[in-house]
C-alpha cells in the first residue's frame, strides 16, 4: 500500500509517519531528503537538480516525480511507502498520477490554526541528524542536545512565528485544495491530529489498514 501523508506545516505529518513505519515496516520519504540525497551522491538526476538548486530555482515536478520513480524501485518498498512533503499543488498530484505511481490512501492530519503554531514555535531540529523535538510535547533528554547524535538542537528560521503565519497562508492557497481533490477519487481519510501523539498514531494506523 502506498500512502501519502497530508496537512499544513506543523501538523505532526514527519512525526506521525516515523512512528507508524515502525509499525507496518515500510519507509517514509520525504521528497526534500531525497532530493539532497541525490545531490550528494551525484546520481545523474542529482547533477541535474542541483544545476536548478545552485541557480535558487526550485527542481522541476518532472524532475522530482523521476527520482521519486527510482527511489519506490528500491526493496524496502515492496511492500510500500509513505510519501511526505510530496505533492503540493493539484498540477504535481497530476504529474504524479500520470507518470503511473499509485496512490492507495491519503491521510489528511488536521489540527487548529493556533495549535499548530504553537507545535512550530515549540519545535527543535537536530543540526547533524535532522531529528525533530518539541520543547514540551517531545522534550530532548538534554536540553539543546540531540537524542539520537549528540548533535546541537535549534530553531528554524521558519518556525519563527512571522514565518508560520506566511507558511500556513501558502499552504491554504496552494495545497489545501488538493484536500478535495483526493476525496473526490475516494482515497481521502481523516485523522484528528489535535490529540496526545499516541492517539494520532493508532488513529493514523486504523484510517490506513481500513484503506488495505
Amino acid at each position: 500500500m502506498n500512502y501519502i501523508f497530508l496537512g499544513p506545516p506543523g501538523v505532526g505529518k514527519g512525526t506521525i509517519a516515523s512512528k507508524v513505519i515502525e509499525t507496518l515496516n515500510i519507509p517514509q520519504i520525504s521528497t526534500g531528503d531525497m532530493l539532497r540525497s541525490s545531490v550528494k551522491q551525484g546520481t545523474e538526476l542529482g547533477i541535474i537538480a542541483r544545476e536548478h538548486m545552485d541557480k535558487g530555482g526550485l527542481v522541476p515536478d518532472n524532475l522530482v516525480i523521476s527520482l521519486l520513480k527510482e527511489r519506490i524501485v528500491q526493496d524496502d518498498c515492496k511492500e510500500g511507502f509513505i510519501l511526505d512533503g510530496f505533492p503540493r499543488t493539484i498540477p504535481q498530484a497530476d504529474a504524479l498520477e500520470q507518470s503511473g505511481v499509485i496512490i492507495d490512501a491519503v491521510i489528511n492530519l488536521t489540527a487548529p490554526r493556533e495549535v499548530i503554531i504553537h507545535r512550530l514555535s515549540g519545535r527543535r531540529v537536530c543540526r547533524k541528524c535532522g531529528a525533530i523535538f518539541h520543547l514540551e510535547n517531545i522534550p530532548p533528554k538534554v536540553q539543546g542536545i540531540c537524542d539520537r547524535c549528540k548533535g546541537e538542537l535549534f530553531q528554524r528560521d521558519d518556525d519563527q512565528p512571522a514565518a508560520i503565519s506566511e507558511r500556513l497562508e501558502v499552504y491554504k492557497k496552494q495545497t489545501a485544495p488538493l484536500i478535495d481533490y483526493y476525496k473526490e477519487k475516494g482515497i481521502l481519510k481523516e485523522v484528528n491530529a489535535d490529540q496526545k501523539i499516541e492517539n494520532i498514531v493508532d488513529d493514523t494506523l486504523a484510517a490506513m489498514q481500513t484503506s488495505a
